[in-house]
Parts: C-alpha cells; structure tokens; sequence
C-alpha cells in the first residue's frame, strides 16, 4: 500500500500547523515522506515539546542540596539519605481516560511506573488525581467505575501500593476528565540510570513486549481537543498489560546489575520516536533504525505504525556490545523480546530502514531540542470581587451539607479498590493528609501526597498556585514529614486562548514563588493542555506532587485521638469565605482565593516539625476550613468534639497556613508556651471526646453524621 499524498488536510490532521510545517519544509529542503511527517507530528505536539509552556516552566525552581536529577529525565530524583535516592514523577492520562476509562486509567499508570523504574529505582508507592464532571451527568458513573478499576487494575497486579491521592467533581470536567499518576521508587544513589545516548557504533536494543498497533498518534490525540468525532479516536488508546510490566521491571532491574546498559529509555509518549530521539538528542549522537528487527505481533505492520505505536511495556537502550549474551540472557529469562534493532551514529541523523528502503532520514536534532517554542500571548486574570454574600444556614447544617457532598464525603468506595498495602511497607493508609511508606529496611519513611483547588485557580491564578503547593507541604508536615520537593501536572484548557494562557502563567508564578519560598524545588512533571470539548475548557488544575522524609519513622505524627484531648489551631482564626467548599456546596462560586503567607506557611511548618513529639494527631486546614478538619479528624478515631467557636466565617472560613492539632492536656500547655516563645499563633479552640459533633451553640450525634460521610461515595456510585 503506497503512503498518502502529504495535503493540507494530512498535515492538519497531524496537529501540525502550516507555519510548523512550513518550517519542517526549510529544514528538510523537499518534502516529508509520510512516516517523516508522523514523526515530526509526535515530537512536535504540546504532549512531547512543551512548545506552549517551556517558556514557563524554565522559571521554575528546579535546584537544591537535596535534588541529585532535575527536570528533563524520565523521572526526577533527591536525595534521602543512607545512600539511597527518590526517584518520582507525576503525569496525565487525561484524554485517553475520557475515551476509554479502564485502559486509558490503567496505562497512565504503567506509563508512570516506568518511568520511575527506567531509572533503576524499585517503584514503592503510586498516587492519583483525579477529576470527574457531576456526578448526575450520564457519562460520570461509567468513567468513575472505569477510571477506579483501571488505576486498581494495574497497580494491584504490578504489586505497588496506591498510598494518597484525590478525587473532584465538577461540571467543568463533564467533557474531559483529568488522571494524573503519580509514582515513586526507590534506588541507590550511585546507581542511577539515564536516557543520554553515549558512544558511536553501539547497539540500540529494544525490550520488552511486541509492539502492535494499538495507541498510534496517541501523543498526538493527547495535544488537541475533543469534539463530536471523539469516538474515532478510540484506537489511539493503548493497553496495557500489568503482568508483563512486572517482568518488564524485574528483567530491567537484574539487567542494570550487569553493566551492559549504557542509556535507556522508556517508550511512553510516540513511542520508538520519541525514545530513540531523546536518547540521541541528549547525547549528542544520531540515530539508525532497522524496523523489520522490530519484534511485532500484527502483521503487515508499516513504517509509520511501528515509529508512532504507543503499544505498553517496552523500552529502548544503548548497549555495551562486550555484554550482549548477558543482557539478552537476563531477557530471554524473563520471556521478554531482546531485539538489536539499530546502532547509534556520529551524524546528526534520524535514519529509519525498512524493508530494505529508507523511509526516514531527518536531522535528529531538529525533532526534539529544536522544536518550535511559542510565547503564546496572554492575558491576566481579572481580580475578582472579594465581596461575597454568605447564604444563612446553621453551623451542623453547614457540615452535614460538606460531608454529604461528594467533593468532600470519605472515599472509602475508592480506597477499597487499591491494594494500599503490598510490599508491607505502607504505615500510615490513604484518606489521610499523606500515605507513609517506609524505606524497607531502614527507619527512615517517606510520606506522598497530591494536592490543588482548581476553584481558587480559577478566580486567581498567582494565589491558587501558591495554595497548591503550601497544602501539598502542610499535608507532609501533619504528618510528621519535612518537604523535599514537588512534582507537578500542569492540566489546563487550550493556551490558544490568551484566557487560558493567562491562567497558566498565573499559576506557575504561584507555584515558583512558593517553591522557592518553602524549600521544595519542582524536579519533574508533566504538562497537559487542550483539556477541552467544543471549546469549553476545564477548570485550572495544577496538580502538585509531594514528597516528605520522616526521620526516624516512629516520629511521624499518627497516633489515636482519644477522650479528652484538647483541640488546638495553629495559625490565626480565620474568616476568609470567598471560593470555599461551603459556598460552592450551596452554589455559590464567587469571591477571590484566599491569601497564602509563605512566610507563614513556613514559619508554622518547621515549628509544628520542632514540637511533633507533642502531637498525638494532626491535619492541616483546606478545604471546610476549621469545622470540616475537626470533624474529620475525629471521625477517624470513633470519637467526638465540640468546638467553643461561633459564626460560619469562624468555622468554615478556608484561611491558609493552619493546622489542627490533638493533644493530651498536658502537652497542650507545653505546646503553648512554646508557640508563645516562638511567636506563633496557637490557641485552644476546643475538645475531643464524645458521641456529638459540637459546633460552637449547634450540636448534633456524631454517628449519622459519620454514617453519611462514610456512605455517601459508594450511594453515588458502588
């Protein structure tokens, strides 16, 4: 079958505009042959380049004593001590979640995985992020149902514990829900593998599983919006296969003990492309491929469905050739493909043969390095009106309205359907501020957690970016956990929209100024735009990715409320409505983000680190402000509280910088002398015990108030 003739149409259809492709003309002097143009269609689009948002990101914070990699690899990795590193990263699975929601989750998840144990890290804990449209939308059931058992799917048989994460709703998200995975792994700190190609002549070897056609131009889908063709796009959607990702680690990691790998690579997003060219580009080298030793399992494959299939559970790497039979027994053990199926070269050449032909021959460089970059215009936010009309309604009213919602309920019917504690590692469970997973063998845990608000997002970009990052950072330090560093996935609508770009730029200032504030420098992430159907975009939503250190582990901060604990807050006595979950509960969507103190945020955070001793229990205060976070807390312990504080603003304003802390009597009262010599901001807010749920003058029984938290996910959806 003979290749396409290259129209204006085919060009389009490939996401690539004609100024791009006009430039892909200079640069090669005649025109591309079909393959030649879906290679230059995947590393170009917004999934491969970041060609709409590198320009940001590179303000970003990235550096630190602790950071051994930064953005760039497949993962990035810090610092933790006893010789050994982190090695985590966070990224989208958005558009193929929304097509086909089991296989689309589950991918994401494998995808994820891979690229944390391309690396040579061991994966030890997985998160996600999810957000869904309104629970009373057709559409929303299926995808929850799907999305849950897809994530469940793949981590459970690959065997890596889910530990924290999060789940929205919104009408928003009604046409393009958000999956954002999350893994972590750990590896020694001189044993770290990367994907810069080194050495001419050397062996390019493919691993893993067959490559079939399932995924082709996936990337490609993954850089445009949806509209009423979104059906067609089904096959663009990989599978994956969770047994053979299992293999595929094992094999990977016995391989690296070898010597053999020289680089390597995971073949996520294009694939073999995108693979094969970063490991050229980063090394300085070109690339030749020999397609007919790529092991399939279709057949009649082309050129173009091999160089752009997304099939699961391959990489590709650079071989020591002394070490082939080595390397290749270690495969052949694990009954995976080992295929030499190119070498690397001095010119700066992408050179592709199959079937005795060349089909492609580009400039290798130009592909990835040298991808267009756009300062796309944009334009600010508008400042919101800080004034906001709070609806009457009494104080428990207020609550059981919180704990019934789905937003805000337990997720329970989720957690269920993780395996939260394979590998007997995880020590503090997810619906938690952030899961605690221990290095094994070691006391020393490391504590995860993912967090943002896209509704203060929304109304201020610069603010709603700094909240994410100071919830993720006091997420770890309730727990007992001193912040390393962040992650981020950056979901957003089409930067096409100077609105949109607007947005962006507002939340990575945000985002840089207060990872530069509070010590936790952005060492990987992902950037997903075009989240979009017939033009209406989600709401912002920066996910941030955190991880803590908990030294020695027994200091973490997890031990049971119990009668007669006092009830402390941690930062001042907050008022602040506008944006806050009880509003948009009611339905009421207006107001201006609240404030972020770094300054304070940090201020809090290290002192609550210096006292944790004194701290049997502890949550940070987000989402319901003070009421919601002292319900939860003591619902989680089977036991009661009353609050001595009065007026919806006081209770269930969502100021920032605040905890609630639980503790004895006694160690309340050294608690607050020492906030007193310190200067912080701590006062006594009231008590836990009981069988009632006290809100200042309104009272009710704490059991059906915990029966509808606990319920009301799996009534919705189970």
């Amino acid at each position: 079958m003979s290749d396409p003739a290259i129209t204006p149409e085919l060009v389009a259809a490939h996401g690539l505009s004609p100024s791009e492709y006009d430039r892909i003309l200079e640069i090669m002097g005649r025109e591309p042959s079909f393959t030649e143009l879906g290679i230059f269609s995947a590393m170009w689009n917004e999934h491969c380049s970041y060609k709409s948002s590198k320009k940001w990101l590179r303000t970003l914070p990235t550096e630190g004593p602790q950071v051994i990699c930064g953005p760039g690899e497949n993962a990035g990795i810090v610092d933790i001590g006893n010789g050994l590193a982190c090695v985590f990263k966070m990224e989208s699975h958005n558009h193929p979640s929304y097509i086909e929601p089991y296989q689309g989750a589950a991918t994401g998840v494998g995808g994820i995985l891979r690229d944390v144990f391309t690396m040579g890290a061991r994966p030890v804990a997985a998160m996600n992020a999810l957000s869904f449209g309104r629970p009373e939308h057709p559409k929303t059931p299926s995808l929850v149902h799907g999305v849950v058992e897809g994530v469940g799917g793949y981590g459970n048989c690959f065997g890596v514990p889910t530990v924290g994460g999060e789940v929205r709703f919104h009408a928003s998200y009604d046409g393009n829900c958000l999956v954002n995975a999350f893994a972590a792994g750990i590896a020694r700190a001189d044993a770290i593998f990367y994907s810069a190609a080194s050495g001419v002549g050397r062996p390019v070897v493919y691993l893993g599983a067959k490559t079939g056609r399932d995924g082709v131009g996936g990337a490609t889908m993954a850089s445009a919006e949806f509209d009423d063709t979104i059906e067609e796009k089904r096959p663009t959607v990989q599978v994956g296969d969770p047994f053979t990702e299992k293999r595929l680690m094992e094999a990977t990691l016995e391989l690296m003990e070898t010597g053999a790998v020289v680089s390597i690579q995971d073949m996520g997003a294009a694939g073999l492309t995108c693979s094969a060219v970063e490991m050229g580009d980063k090394g300085g080298l070109g690339i030749r491929l020999d397609l007919d030793a790529v092991p399939q399992r279709e057949r009649d494959m082309t050129a173009y469905e091999m160089m752009l299939s997304e099939s699961q559970e391959r990489m590709l790497m650079v071989l020591d050739p002394s070490l082939e039979a080595e390397a290749r027994a270690v495969f052949e053990k694990w009954d995976l493909d080992f295929a030499v199926v190119g070498e690397t070269i001095a010119e700066d050449r992408f050179l592709i043969v199959h079937r005795g032909e060349t089909v492609a021959d580009l400039p290798l460089s130009t592909l990835a390095s040298s991808a267009p970059e756009y300062d796309r215009p944009w334009e600010p936010t508008p400042a919101a009106d800080a004034h906001v009309e709070v609806p009457e309604i009494g104080a428990i009213e207020a609550l059981r309205t919180l704990v019934g919602s789905p937003n805000h309920c337990a997720r329970d019917w989720v957690i269920r359907q993780y395996d939260t504690q394979v590998g007997a590692d995880t020590v503090v469970l997810p619906g938690r501020d952030a899961g605690v997973v221990r290095v094994h063998g070691t006391d020393t845990g490391l504590a995860f957690t993912a967090d943002v608000t896209p509704r203060y997002v929304l109304a201020n970009p610069r603010e709603g970016g700094r909240q994410a990052v100071a919830e993720a950072y006091r997420n770890l330090v309730a727990r007992g956990a001193r912040p390393l560093a962040v992650t981020d996935n950056l979901n957003f609508g089409n930067p096409e929209k100077p609105r949109i770009m607007g947005q962006f730029v507002g939340a990575i200032e945000g985002i840089g100024e207060a990872c530069r504030a509070l010590g936790t420098p952005v060492v990987s992430g992902n950037v997903s735009l075009y989240n979009e159907t017939d033009g209406t975009g989600i709401d912002p939503t920066p996910t941030i990715g955190a991880v803590g250190i908990v030294e020695p582990l027994a200091a973490r901060i997890d031990a049971p409320v119990r009668d007669g604990m006092v009830a402390l807050l941690l930062g001042a006595e907050g008022t602040h409505m506008g944006r806050s979950a009880l509003l948009e509960e009611l339905g009421v969507e207006a107001g201006d983000a609240p404030p972020v103190d770094l300054a304070a945020e940090r201020a809090h955070g290290e002192w609550l680190l210096e006292n944790r001793a004194l701290v049997s229990a502890c949550t940070d205060l987000s989402d319901g402000g003070l009421a919601l976070a002292a319900f939860t807390l003591a619902e989680a312990h089977g036991v009661g509280v009353a609050l001595d504080v009065e007026g919806i603003p006081a209770l269930f304003g969502e100021d920032q910088g605040r905890y609630l802390i639980a503790a004895t009597l006694e160690a309340a009262e050294t608690l607050m002398e020492h906030a007193g010599e310190a200067d912080v901001p701590l006062v006594m807010v009231g008590q836990f015990g009981g069988d009632a749920v006290t809100l200042g003058a309104d009272s009710a029984p704490l059991a059906p108030l915990s029966k509808l938290f606990r319920g009301r996910f799996a009534e919705l959806f189970g």
